[in-house]
């Protein structure tokens, strides 16, 4: 029998603290209609003071290890996709396998921003075709609500915290990951950053009065940028697998913003396939948005034996990952 790796659990976590549109207009300075009418996010969550982002991540990685009964000593790896990890030193990877007390896997983080998902799905494919009796744990969490200025309404609307995480091993084939594609754009660095607090700009007095530890978007031109590059690559990576977009069943992208989402889905001709959403709820909680909404559809029984699903990312970078894959029913949780 030929295998191929593939998801075999999915798990998710989102802070019980959940702040509604209203809660968010008035600390920004504008109506929770305009949020709604702008974004379609009616809801986001926060983490609690006493929460970081290793926090997250291992709460989402126990759902889904508990949701397969996989037991942690099967663990070889350990992915993390993070912006906004516990602090720069150490990797947050290896938190999490500390509050897991999964010590026999090697652990390192990868920041993409909100393709990281996607990226370290690639990542672990490559890691279970090279030893097929490993699995890899990959897990996206982001903490976003400390690095946001509610002066700014572009982003503070927007965002919120999370984490998702998947089981990564090998399945029978036709099962698993199809194709993938990553791709990145340098050039486009500036549409969505946090300025200061690396090398470039150490933390200072005039960096934090500056406001250069905040996340920033040029929200327009982030839109034109995923509505000329990401389609495409979407086409790519089916026509690859040798199928076509209208076979696809059902179609995850990155929770950018609800109105973002449903444009995408229209301009990649998508629009036969399930989108599935999740930003209504949780907003944008960039690379774990995948992840979480991947989850909530596994959970719900929307995704059938022999589906095919189609992952679209993007983000900072800019960034852009997109993952084909045909769902085996061994990766079903019920709700």
């Amino acid at each position: 029998m030929k295998y191929s790796a593939g998801i075999l659990a999915t798990g998710s976590y989102l802070p019980k603290d959940e702040v509604s549109s209203e809660e968010v207009a008035h600390l920004v300075g504008v109506s929770a209609e305009w949020i709604e009418r702008k974004t379609q996010i009616r809801s986001r969550h926060y983490a609690a003071p006493n929460e970081a982002t290793s926090d997250l991540a291992v709460c989402a990685a126990r759902d889904a290890l508990e949701s397969s009964d996989t037991d942690v000593d099967r663990i070889g790896y350990i992915i993390v996709s993070t912006s906004i990890g516990d602090s720069p030193v150490p990797p947050t990877s290896c938190l999490v396998q500390h509050g897991l007390e999964a010590y026999g896997a090697a652990c390192f983080d990868i920041n993409v921003a909100c393709s990281g998902f996607v990226y370290g799905l690639a990542l672990a494919r490559s890691l279970v075709m090279l030893q097929p009796a490993t699995c890899v744990l990959v897990v996206a969490a982001e903490l976003f609500s400390r690095s946001l200025d509610f002066t700014d309404r572009r982003t503070a609307v927007l965002l919120g915290d999370g984490a998702g995480a998947a089981i990564v091993g090998a399945v029978p084939e036709p099962y698993g990951i199809i194709e993938v594609d990553l791709s990145s754009r340098g050039d486009a660095n500036g549409l969505i950053r946090i300025e200061a607090g690396g090398s470039r700009l150490p933390a200072s007095h005039e960096t934090v009065d500056a406001g250069g530890h905040y996340l920033r978007m040029n929200g327009r031109e982030v839109r034109d940028f995923v509505m000329e590059n990401v389609p495409p690559v979407l086409n790519d990576v089916v026509t690859r697998a040798g199928t076509r977009l209208a076979a696809v069943d059902h179609f995850v992208p990155h929770q950018a913003n609800g109105v973002l989402v449903t444009e995408l889905a229209e301009r990649a001709g998508l629009t036969s396939a399930h989108t599935a959403r999740t930003v209504e709820m949780h907003g944008n909680v960039g690379s774990a948005s995948i992840p979480v909404t991947l989850d909530a559809a596994n959970r719900s029984g929307l995704l059938r034996d022999g589906d095919l699903v189609l992952l679209a990312g993007f983000g900072a970078g800019m960034a852009i990952g997109a993952c084909l894959m045909r769902w085996s029913e061994s990766a079903g949780r019920s709700a």
